[in-house]
Protein backbone atom coordinates (compact mmCIF):
# COMPACT_ATOMS: atom_id res chain seq x y z
CA UNK A 1 0.00 0.00 0.00
CA UNK A 2 1.24 3.43 -1.11
CA UNK A 3 1.91 5.62 1.68
CA UNK A 4 -0.66 8.65 2.21
CA UNK A 5 0.22 11.43 0.38
CA UNK A 6 1.06 14.68 2.77
CA UNK A 7 -1.46 17.47 2.76
CA UNK A 8 -0.99 20.76 0.54
CA UNK A 9 1.09 18.45 -1.93
CA UNK A 10 0.36 19.99 -5.54
CA UNK A 11 0.75 17.62 -8.20
CA UNK A 12 3.46 16.73 -10.64
CA UNK A 13 4.42 20.05 -12.21
CA UNK A 14 5.24 18.79 -15.33
CA UNK A 15 2.35 16.66 -16.06
CA UNK A 16 -0.30 18.79 -14.47
CA UNK A 17 1.30 20.96 -17.38
CA UNK A 18 0.44 18.58 -20.09
CA UNK A 19 -2.68 17.73 -19.43
CA UNK A 20 -3.85 21.24 -18.86
CA UNK A 21 -2.47 22.43 -22.14
CA UNK A 22 -3.76 19.27 -23.71
CA UNK A 23 -7.41 20.81 -22.96
CA UNK A 24 -6.69 24.25 -24.13
CA UNK A 25 -5.85 23.34 -27.00
CA UNK A 26 -8.66 21.04 -27.47
CA UNK A 27 -10.93 23.60 -26.50
CA UNK A 28 -9.44 26.18 -28.94
CA UNK A 29 -9.13 23.55 -31.49
CA UNK A 30 -13.42 22.47 -31.17
CA UNK A 31 -14.12 26.75 -31.53
CA UNK A 32 -11.95 26.86 -35.02
CA UNK A 33 -13.67 27.85 -37.92
CA UNK A 34 -13.36 24.29 -39.12
CA UNK A 35 -13.89 23.15 -35.62
CA UNK A 36 -17.46 21.75 -33.91
CA UNK A 37 -20.43 23.94 -35.26
CA UNK A 38 -22.21 23.45 -31.75
CA UNK A 39 -19.19 24.51 -30.00
CA UNK A 40 -18.71 27.60 -32.19
CA UNK A 41 -21.96 28.60 -31.80
CA UNK A 42 -21.91 29.37 -28.11
CA UNK A 43 -21.61 32.18 -25.87
CA UNK A 44 -21.08 33.27 -22.63
CA UNK A 45 -24.80 33.75 -22.31
CA UNK A 46 -25.62 30.28 -23.86
CA UNK A 47 -23.66 27.74 -21.91
CA UNK A 48 -24.77 29.53 -18.63
CA UNK A 49 -27.30 26.91 -17.74
CA UNK A 50 -24.67 24.11 -18.42
CA UNK A 51 -22.58 25.74 -16.00
CA UNK A 52 -24.72 25.33 -13.39
CA UNK A 53 -25.81 22.13 -14.60
CA UNK A 54 -22.41 20.93 -13.92
CA UNK A 55 -22.23 22.75 -10.96
CA UNK A 56 -25.19 20.59 -9.23
CA UNK A 57 -23.95 16.96 -10.70
CA UNK A 58 -20.19 17.83 -8.46
CA UNK A 59 -22.40 18.17 -5.67
CA UNK A 60 -24.53 15.13 -6.68
CA UNK A 61 -21.20 13.16 -6.49
CA UNK A 62 -19.78 14.53 -3.32
CA UNK A 63 -23.11 13.66 -1.73
CA UNK A 64 -22.80 10.17 -2.53
CA UNK A 65 -19.10 10.10 -1.77
CA UNK A 66 -18.64 8.59 -5.54
CA UNK A 67 -14.63 9.51 -5.66
CA UNK A 68 -14.41 8.63 -9.52
CA UNK A 69 -17.84 10.49 -9.79
CA UNK A 70 -16.25 14.08 -8.09
CA UNK A 71 -13.43 13.56 -10.22
CA UNK A 72 -15.42 13.19 -13.67
CA UNK A 73 -17.75 15.71 -12.60
CA UNK A 74 -15.04 18.24 -11.75
CA UNK A 75 -13.54 18.15 -15.16
CA UNK A 76 -16.91 18.52 -16.15
CA UNK A 77 -16.77 21.96 -14.61
CA UNK A 78 -13.34 22.76 -15.57
CA UNK A 79 -14.42 22.67 -19.04
CA UNK A 80 -16.88 25.30 -18.50
CA UNK A 81 -14.08 27.61 -17.36
CA UNK A 82 -11.63 26.99 -20.35
CA UNK A 83 -14.73 27.31 -22.43
CA UNK A 84 -15.86 30.27 -20.85
CA UNK A 85 -12.17 32.10 -21.29
CA UNK A 86 -11.79 30.57 -24.92
CA UNK A 87 -15.05 32.49 -25.95
CA UNK A 88 -13.71 35.79 -24.59
CA UNK A 89 -10.61 35.38 -26.25
CA UNK A 90 -12.80 34.85 -29.62
CA UNK A 91 -14.62 38.31 -28.47
CA UNK A 92 -11.27 40.08 -28.06
CA UNK A 93 -12.54 40.28 -23.94
CA UNK A 94 -9.51 37.80 -22.57
CA UNK A 95 -8.01 34.73 -21.95
CA UNK A 96 -7.40 32.07 -19.89
CA UNK A 97 -3.81 33.77 -18.40
CA UNK A 98 -5.70 36.81 -16.71
CA UNK A 99 -8.23 34.22 -15.21
CA UNK A 100 -5.84 31.85 -13.89
CA UNK A 101 -3.06 34.99 -13.12
CA UNK A 102 -5.98 37.09 -10.91
CA UNK A 103 -7.14 33.64 -8.99
CA UNK A 104 -3.53 33.24 -7.72
CA UNK A 105 -2.62 37.16 -7.11
CA UNK A 106 -6.12 37.03 -5.24
CA UNK A 107 -5.25 34.06 -3.15
CA UNK A 108 -2.12 35.28 -2.32
CA UNK A 109 -3.55 39.10 -1.42
CA UNK A 110 -5.88 37.53 1.01
CA UNK A 111 -4.22 35.00 2.60
CA UNK A 112 -1.11 37.47 4.25
CA UNK A 113 -1.07 34.87 7.23
CA UNK A 114 0.84 32.41 5.07
CA UNK A 115 2.10 34.56 2.42
CA UNK A 116 2.81 37.81 4.20
CA UNK A 117 3.30 39.01 7.50
CA UNK A 118 -0.44 38.95 8.30
CA UNK A 119 -1.75 36.81 11.80
CA UNK A 120 -4.67 34.47 11.88
CA UNK A 121 -4.90 31.61 14.09
CA UNK A 122 -8.13 30.19 13.53
CA UNK A 123 -10.24 29.71 10.59
CA UNK A 124 -12.81 32.33 12.19
CA UNK A 125 -10.00 35.32 12.03
CA UNK A 126 -9.07 34.02 8.11
CA UNK A 127 -12.35 34.98 7.49
CA UNK A 128 -12.66 37.87 9.34
CA UNK A 129 -8.94 38.92 7.50
CA UNK A 130 -10.69 37.88 4.17
CA UNK A 131 -13.66 39.88 4.24
CA UNK A 132 -11.50 43.22 5.35
CA UNK A 133 -9.12 42.54 2.58
CA UNK A 134 -11.98 41.54 -0.68
CA UNK A 135 -13.92 44.95 1.46
CA UNK A 136 -10.68 47.46 0.31
CA UNK A 137 -10.96 46.22 -2.66
CA UNK A 138 -14.22 46.40 -3.90
CA UNK A 139 -14.87 49.36 -2.43
CA UNK A 140 -18.08 48.62 -1.22
CA UNK A 141 -20.78 50.46 0.60
CA UNK A 142 -23.02 47.81 2.12
CA UNK A 143 -21.64 44.77 4.38
CA UNK A 144 -23.69 42.74 2.07
CA UNK A 145 -22.98 43.90 -1.25
CA UNK A 146 -21.06 41.42 -3.49
CA UNK A 147 -23.61 37.94 -3.23
CA UNK A 148 -24.89 37.42 -6.43
CA UNK A 149 -28.44 37.21 -7.01
CA UNK A 150 -28.50 34.45 -9.23
CA UNK A 151 -27.61 32.50 -6.09
CA UNK A 152 -30.27 29.90 -5.03
CA UNK A 153 -32.19 31.63 -2.85
CA UNK A 154 -31.47 29.71 0.29
CA UNK A 155 -28.15 29.63 -0.08
CA UNK A 156 -28.57 33.77 -0.90
CA UNK A 157 -30.17 34.24 2.02
CA UNK A 158 -27.30 32.08 4.43
CA UNK A 159 -25.03 34.98 2.94
CA UNK A 160 -26.68 37.93 3.04
CA UNK A 161 -27.00 37.04 7.23
CA UNK A 162 -23.53 35.46 7.48
CA UNK A 163 -22.68 38.84 5.88
CA UNK A 164 -25.04 41.20 8.12
CA UNK A 165 -23.94 38.68 11.38
CA UNK A 166 -19.85 40.33 10.30
CA UNK A 167 -21.22 43.77 11.58
CA UNK A 168 -23.38 42.14 14.82
CA UNK A 169 -26.56 42.64 13.16
CA UNK A 170 -27.51 39.04 14.90
CA UNK A 171 -29.28 37.39 18.11
CA UNK A 172 -26.13 36.75 20.32
CA UNK A 173 -28.46 33.43 21.32
CA UNK A 174 -29.35 31.43 18.33
CA UNK A 175 -32.43 29.83 20.74
CA UNK A 176 -34.53 32.88 19.96
CA UNK A 177 -34.74 31.95 16.24
CA UNK A 178 -37.23 29.37 17.37
CA UNK A 179 -39.44 32.01 19.09
CA UNK A 180 -38.99 33.92 15.57
CA UNK A 181 -40.14 30.70 13.01
CA UNK A 182 -42.75 30.36 15.56
CA UNK A 183 -44.01 33.98 15.18
CA UNK A 184 -43.25 33.92 11.48
CA UNK A 185 -45.59 30.91 10.94
CA UNK A 186 -48.62 32.06 13.31
CA UNK A 187 -48.47 35.54 10.99
CA UNK A 188 -48.46 32.82 7.90
CA UNK A 189 -51.34 31.33 9.19
CA UNK A 190 -53.05 34.23 9.17
CA UNK A 191 -52.73 34.90 5.68
CA UNK A 192 -53.39 31.45 4.83
CA UNK A 193 -56.39 30.67 6.86
CA UNK A 194 -58.33 33.95 6.96
CA UNK A 195 -61.11 31.84 8.80
CA UNK A 196 -58.64 30.67 11.02
CA UNK A 197 -55.77 28.04 11.09
CA UNK A 198 -56.44 24.74 10.56
CA UNK A 199 -56.13 21.63 13.21
CA UNK A 200 -52.70 20.80 14.52
CA UNK A 201 -52.65 17.74 15.97
CA UNK A 202 -52.33 15.17 13.43
CA UNK A 203 -50.23 14.55 10.47
CA UNK A 204 -51.50 11.40 9.76
CA UNK A 205 -53.56 10.50 6.19
CA UNK A 206 -57.21 9.86 6.36
CA UNK A 207 -58.84 10.85 3.68
CA UNK A 208 -62.77 9.81 4.76
CA UNK A 209 -62.25 12.25 7.23
CA UNK A 210 -60.64 15.31 5.42
CA UNK A 211 -62.83 16.46 2.32
CA UNK A 212 -60.99 16.52 -0.78
CA UNK A 213 -58.76 20.31 -1.30
CA UNK A 214 -61.38 22.88 -3.61
CA UNK A 215 -58.70 25.43 -3.58
CA UNK A 216 -59.88 29.09 -5.07
CA UNK A 217 -57.12 31.02 -6.08
CA UNK A 218 -56.02 34.33 -3.96
CA UNK A 219 -56.94 37.47 -5.22
CA UNK A 220 -53.26 38.91 -6.53
CA UNK A 221 -52.53 41.48 -3.03
CA UNK A 222 -53.37 38.15 -0.97
CA UNK A 223 -51.43 35.97 -2.62
CA UNK A 224 -48.55 38.31 -2.78
CA UNK A 225 -48.54 38.78 1.16
CA UNK A 226 -48.93 34.93 1.49
CA UNK A 227 -45.38 35.08 -1.02
CA UNK A 228 -44.02 37.38 1.48
CA UNK A 229 -44.97 35.21 4.97
CA UNK A 230 -43.75 32.31 3.31
CA UNK A 231 -40.47 34.03 2.27
CA UNK A 232 -40.39 35.44 5.96
CA UNK A 233 -40.71 31.68 7.36
CA UNK A 234 -38.08 30.25 4.80
CA UNK A 235 -35.69 32.89 5.76
CA UNK A 236 -35.99 31.90 9.03
CA UNK A 237 -35.28 28.47 8.74
CA UNK A 238 -32.24 29.39 6.51
CA UNK A 239 -31.06 31.48 9.94
CA UNK A 240 -31.91 28.78 11.93
CA UNK A 241 -30.09 26.00 10.01
CA UNK A 242 -26.39 28.50 9.51
CA UNK A 243 -26.63 29.06 13.73
CA UNK A 244 -26.63 25.16 13.97
CA UNK A 245 -24.21 25.07 11.44
CA UNK A 246 -26.32 23.28 8.77
CA UNK A 247 -26.76 23.55 5.31
CA UNK A 248 -30.13 24.46 4.23
CA UNK A 249 -29.50 23.63 0.38
CA UNK A 250 -27.88 20.33 1.63
CA UNK A 251 -30.72 19.81 3.86
CA UNK A 252 -33.16 20.23 1.46
CA UNK A 253 -31.40 17.79 -1.28
CA UNK A 254 -31.42 15.18 1.25
CA UNK A 255 -35.37 15.57 1.96
CA UNK A 256 -35.63 16.07 -1.60
CA UNK A 257 -33.55 12.33 -2.14
CA UNK A 258 -35.19 10.55 1.05
CA UNK A 259 -38.65 11.71 -0.52
CA UNK A 260 -38.02 10.33 -4.23
CA UNK A 261 -36.51 7.69 -2.68
CA UNK A 262 -39.80 6.41 -0.61
CA UNK A 263 -41.85 7.65 -3.51
CA UNK A 264 -40.10 5.09 -5.88
CA UNK A 265 -40.78 2.60 -3.27
CA UNK A 266 -44.54 2.69 -3.20
CA UNK A 267 -44.74 2.77 -6.84
CA UNK A 268 -42.44 -0.70 -7.15
CA UNK A 269 -44.76 -2.12 -4.41
CA UNK A 270 -47.97 -0.88 -5.79
CA UNK A 271 -46.92 -2.54 -9.51
CA UNK A 272 -45.05 -5.72 -8.32
CA UNK A 273 -48.16 -6.27 -6.64
CA UNK A 274 -50.47 -5.79 -9.78
CA UNK A 275 -51.90 -2.52 -9.26
CA UNK A 276 -51.69 1.20 -10.45
CA UNK A 277 -50.79 4.58 -8.58
CA UNK A 278 -54.03 5.95 -9.73
CA UNK A 279 -56.05 2.72 -8.22
CA UNK A 280 -54.42 2.96 -4.94
CA UNK A 281 -55.58 4.54 -2.03
CA UNK A 282 -53.94 7.44 -0.64
CA UNK A 283 -54.21 5.42 2.84
CA UNK A 284 -52.55 2.60 1.49
CA UNK A 285 -50.01 4.59 -0.14
CA UNK A 286 -48.92 6.66 3.41
CA UNK A 287 -48.90 3.10 4.87
CA UNK A 288 -46.26 1.85 2.82
CA UNK A 289 -44.58 5.26 2.74
CA UNK A 290 -44.36 4.52 6.78
CA UNK A 291 -43.37 1.26 6.23
CA UNK A 292 -39.87 2.33 4.30
CA UNK A 293 -39.75 5.46 6.70
CA UNK A 294 -39.23 3.08 9.74
CA UNK A 295 -37.24 0.42 7.37
CA UNK A 296 -34.99 2.73 6.41
CA UNK A 297 -34.78 4.36 10.35
CA UNK A 298 -33.82 1.07 11.65
CA UNK A 299 -31.05 0.05 9.18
Amino acid sequence: MSPAPTPGTPPDAIRTQQEFWRLVEVVARLRAPDGCPWDREQTLKTIEPFTLEETYEVFEAIDADDTPGISEELGDLLLQVVLYAQIAADEGRFDLIPVISGITDKLFRRHPHVFGTGQAHTADQVLRNWEHVKQLEKRRDSAIDGIPLALPALARAVRLQTKASKVGFEWPRREVLWAKLHEEIQELAVEFFPEGPPPTDRASVEATQFPQDAPQAPDAARLNRMEDELGDVLFVVANIARRWGISPEDALRRSNDKFARRFQAIERQVISAGGTMRETSLEEMEAIYDAVKRQEKAG
